[in-house]
């Protein structure tokens, strides 16, 4: 056995002369505890808040959405885009075109972005979970287009779920400059009728804003003929989403834009990541501070066990062999505080997952009553190399110092 190693875990294990050096090195190992229990905590609770937010995006987008790298719009019969659609990987594979336009109710005006879809939506998303209202998911028959708009923007119009008059949708005419003489003849008015729903995404970006309706009637509204604005896709089971999104990307070229669901909201992730990444940093120089606990302890030790020192000089010890016993012993305090807080800090997280100890209060406001968690191993592996590496170099420089300070010739 490693003689260094031997003798600081004896050290380590064994009663001091001092009591107090006992108290101080319990201290110590609770200290690097409770730091890495702290990261495993909270990283497990903002990786909670992520796939909570992943769960709402993957109702409504799309598994893969191509769209045009320059412009708002690009033609469907590409070949580029002939060639995406016979990929034999894709399960469904839908056209929609989306802008802005202003929608009147009655006495109340709001802008809103028109989403004009394909017929085989209901097959691409599960819009259907996200439906409230006695009605069907309808956007078009051979009398009139329908519009099933976001529960936030019913609220504002005050149209109710099931709209008795049709909402007015008002579009500038493309490529035409506005009549001050007459405004309303450089602007195209449609209609869209009330199919009984309505959605509710629990994210106001869709549901205070976009109204669903027939790629039709889009087009008509905007006066597109064959453009669409994206073309998302929904890949067969068992399908590598990451490796697929890849090769489409190489089979389109720069001409367009290929993105995943995490992509489409890259901002709200960029935040979470950001929140994250602060959060490690954070908890990092927490840790850094326990540390010096570790420090003061050992310091103590070196002054405990000169005796023992004078007696392995005599028996022949350099200065580095008596270094390396008290940087073991350092190390072995961070090793074992890193172990034990990780295992407190997901028995804590299980519990959490569990039984929802810990409320998030609000009277049930939120969409969840607990805070929710998710260890992700990734996370547990980056904890446990950094305490072990903010524990093993927060110790070397004083340890050396100290030895040779503390301990006589």
């Amino acid at each position: 056995m490693n003689l260094p190693f031997y003798i600081a875990k004896r050290y380590l294990f064994s009663k001091k002369s001092h009591n107090a050096i006992n108290i101080i090195s319990g201290i110590s190992v609770c200290g690097v505890s409770l730091a890495t229990l702290a990261m495993v905590c909270t990283l497990s609770v903002i990786n909670g808040f992520q796939d909570m937010v992943a769960t709402f995006f993957t109702v409504f987008d799309p598994e893969i959405k191509v769209t045009a790298a320059m412009g708002k719009t690009f033609d469907v019969n590409d070949d580029r885009i002939k060639q995406l659609r016979s990929l034999p990987e894709i399960a469904v594979f839908t056209e929609t075109l989306e802008d802005n336009a202003m929608v009147q109710y009655k006495d109340r005006q709001m802008m809103a972005t028109i989403k004009g879809v394909q017929d085989n939506f209901e097959q691409l998303t599960s819009i259907d979970s996200v439906l409230y209202g006695k009605g069907e998911f309808v956007l078009h028959d051979e009398v009139a287009d329908y519009g099933v708009i976001g529960v936030e923007l019913m609220s504002v119009l005050g149209t109710g779920v099931q709209f008795v008059d049709p909402l007015e949708i008002y579009a500038p005419r493309r490529g035409e400059k506005v009549n001050m003489a007459n405004p309303a003849a450089s602007f195209t008015k449609e209609f869209l009728f009330s199919p009984g729903v309505v959605f509710a995404v629990n994210q106001q970006k869709y549901d205070a804003s976009y109204i669903l309706t027939s790629l039709d009637f889009a087009r008509k509204l905007f006066h597109y003929d064959t453009e669409v604005s994206a073309v998302e896709l929904r890949l067969k089971p068992n399908q590598n989403i990451t490796l697929m999104k890849g090769k489409i990307a190489d089979m389109l070229g720069k001409d367009f834009v290929v993105r995943d669901r995490y992509e489409q909201q890259e901002d709200i992730f960029r935040i979470m990541e950001i929140e994250k990444l602060v959060s490690y940093l954070f908890l990092t120089f927490i840790l850094l501070i326990a540390c010096f606990n570790v420090i003061g302890s050992l310091s103590m030790l070196i002054i405990d066990k000169k005796e023992d020192v004078r007696t392995l000089r005599n028996l022949g010890a350099d200065d580095k062999l008596i270094s390396r016993i008290f940087l073991f012993e350092g190390r072995m305090i961070s090793m074992f505080g890193a172990v034990t807080g990780i295992v407190l800090g997901l028995i804590l997280c299980l519990i959490q997952q569990k039984f929802g100890l810990i409320s998030l209060g609000g009277d049930g406001n939120f969409v969840v009553d607990a805070y929710p968690v998710s260890v992700h191993w990734g996370d547990v592996l980056l904890i446990f190399l950094t305490v072990l590496i903010v524990g093993f170099l927060s110790v070397w420089y004083p340890v050396r110092y100290l030895s040779k300070r503390l301990l006589d010739k």
